[in-house]
């Protein structure tokens, strides 16, 4: 049987694992790496880069490199890269295709399927976006298992507990998943989720960022795209430093601001604290759905990269009153767990008994009328929230006046009272015989399964009319040729080779820091960039070892930067620098492609 493809698709990095030898391995990328940027790219010339490259390109060309879109999948927002105009599933049709060639790559054979994974607290509409864009990327998507779930199905595949209950925090770049796990035998049973899709990892570098925008009073209304971004990465690494250290320097160099800032671990909690309000109500959530209390919970479990940093550890403990808190191989926890669940669909002998039962994240139900307040409909809720799946149930309504002629039943996902504050998923209309109120009945049956796909019936047993359909989003939802129309046109896409893929990414690292750059060192970097492109057209045998010392000499580059407010001396020869600290060797080797000689 050909390899099934796990994919955790996630907002700031993705992952691929495949189930092989009685385990779940990663899938490396064309660096030898297993994360892979969720970033994309577009260059004038219409080339695609995803990943590592496209992540270097944010800062030198913002206007032309998207991120984050996983957050809007099935919204309907747009991306304009280059000349052409993206939805976020098309954006990550890009991700899922890449993921997909390193893997054809890494197993010597074709990949046609995969399971991905989504946020527990995605709902209908982005869960059917993510399934378009595997269809867009050549895959075929059956499978999609909730984040935490896959989590969970990782943790006890390596525990082989018998019997625990266990609380999956799964913190990544975007989103934020809780669920509450029970493992016995050979079965894994989800009992409660909760999160938030809006909070992540990036939130942290946003706050950070405008921290640092409000202690120089600067308005972002007058940067540059080009600032911005140097802003968002110097927050991104002040935060990482964090992981490590007590303290951090935020330091911003770029042609519009020359500052720095330190930043404490505590500073960070009070710079974030509405971000760690949020952190903890889908905890709270979870317990009060689960009807558990901390004590009763034999593991807590933090999965995700953003769970590296220590105060939300600190806080969680906080919270819960718990320190026996542990940290699983963060980064990678999810990709292996869905590696496991693409074993168990391929029915692979090592591990095809194992169970994992899923749960319905959000309540869903239907319009009914409110004879106190007409003009706000209430939600008569079918299926709630936490219901194992796979589910089917029914509700029975009756016609609401004399004489009523169609009975309308709008589909909604969401847990609140009045339908307007819930999610419109879809819309079914009944016709019915002219009778006295309350007289005619209509039956609605809700089956929502394990792939996350709601198929909704509704039966009059007076006329014996009936009508199915399944639930999508109207305007975004493709038809099997439209989908056919994508695949072809996005296989038509001219995305950077692997074998250029590190050259390219060498080059963007450059024009990063040559923005931020002034001076000699600005032309030494010009330098070296145009002898290292000079070399890989002219001369392949020797390109290794010039890619070796251009990445030593951008490594020192990056490090100047890092540190360059906290030198004492104010005015630097950042060449004279260069030449006291670099790599004779490697100058050496570039010299004899000196500007004047190109």
């Amino acid at each position: 049987m050909a390899k099934i493809l796990g994919i955790d698709l996630g907002t700031t990095n993705s992952l691929a694992a495949v189930w092989d030898n009685g385990k779940s391995v990663l899938v490396p990328n064309a660096f030898g790496e297993y994360l892979t940027p969720s970033v994309v790219s577009v260059d004038e010339e219409g080339t695609v880069y995803v990943g590592k490259t496209a992540k270097q390109r944010l800062a030198s060309y913002p206007g032309q490199t998207a991120s984050l879109f996983k957050r809007f999948m099935g919204t309907g927002k747009q991306y304009r890269l280059g000349q052409k105009t993206y939805l976020p599933e098309e954006l990550s049709a890009l991700v899922l295709r890449k993921l997909k060639e390193d893997a054809e790559k890494f197993l010597g054979e074709s990949v046609e399927e995969a399971v991905i994974s989504v946020p527990a607290y995605f709902n209908d509409i982005a869960r059917n976006a993510t399934k378009r864009a595997g269809a867009i990327a050549g895959l075929k998507v059956e499978r999609i298992i909730n984040e935490p779930s896959a989590a969970a199905l990782a943790c006890q595949n390596f525990r082989q507990q018998e019997d625990a209950t266990i609380l999956v925090f799964d913190f990544g770049g975007g989103t934020l998943d809780v669920s509450l796990v029970e493992c016995f035998d050979n079965i894994i049973e989800i009992k409660a989720v909760s999160g938030d899709n809006q909070l992540g990892g990036q939130d942290f570098d946003n706050a950070l960022a405008a921290h640092f925008l409000r202690s120089f009073k600067i308005d972002p209304e007058n940067l540059t795209w080009e600032t911005k971004a140097i802003i968002r990465s110097s927050a991104e690494r002040c935060k990482k430093e964090l992981t490590e250290s007590k303290t951090a320097e935020m330091v911003v160099n770029s042609p519009q601001i020359c500052e720095k800032i330190t930043i404490s671990r505590k500073d960070l909690v009070t710079i974030c604290a509405d971000l760690f309000q949020k952190m903890g109500k889908p905890v709270k959530r979870v317990l009060m759905d689960g009807k558990i209390s901390t004590d009763m919970i034999d593991d807590i479990v933090l999965v995700g990269g953003s769970c590296k940093m220590p105060i939300v550890r600190q806080y969680l403990e906080h919270i819960l009153q718990r320190k026996d808190i542990e940290t699983m191989n963060p980064d990678q926890m999810i990709a292996l767990g869905v590696g496991v669940s693409a074993g168990i669909k391929e029915r692979d002998e090592e591990i095809k008994d194992m169970i994992l039962t899923d749960i319905c994240p959000f309540s869903l139900g239907v319009n009914v009328v409110n004879e106190t307040n007409p003009d706000k409909k209430l939600t008569s809720f079918i299926i709630e929230r936490n219901s194992p799946l796979p589910i089917s149930k029914e509700q029975i309504y009756v016609n609401s006046w004399d004489g009523q002629t169609c009975m309308r039943f709008g589909i909604y996902q969401g847990e609140a009272m009045y339908v307007e504050d819930n999610i419109l998923l879809g819309e079914i209309k009944m016709s019915i015989p002219p009778r006295p109120k309350h007289t005619v009945e209509c039956r609605v049956r809700f089956t929502y399964d394990i792939n996350g796909v709601l198929e909704v019936n509704a039966y009059i047993p007076m006329t014996n009319e009936e009508k199915q359909m399944v639930i999508v989003n109207k305007e975004l939802n493709m038809s099997k040729t439209q989908i056919e129309e994508k695949l072809k046109e996005f296989s038509q896409i001219k995305i950077d080779p692997a074998q250029d893929e590190e050259n390219h990414y060498l080059m963007a690292w450059g024009e990063r820091l040559f923005m931020q750059c002034d001076g000699e060192m600005k032309e030494e970097i010009m330098r070296k960039m145009h002898g290292y492109e000079h070399v890989i057209k002219t001369d392949p045998y020797s390109a290794g070892k010039a890619r070796k010392y251009l990445t030593v000499f951008l490594t020192c580059v990056e490090s100047m930067l890092d540190h360059y407010l906290n030198w004492d001396e104010k005015e630097i020869n950042m060449g004279s620098w260069y030449e006291d600290e670099g790599d004779a060797e490697m100058d050496e080797f570039f010299k004899k492609w000196d500007e004047e000689d190109l």
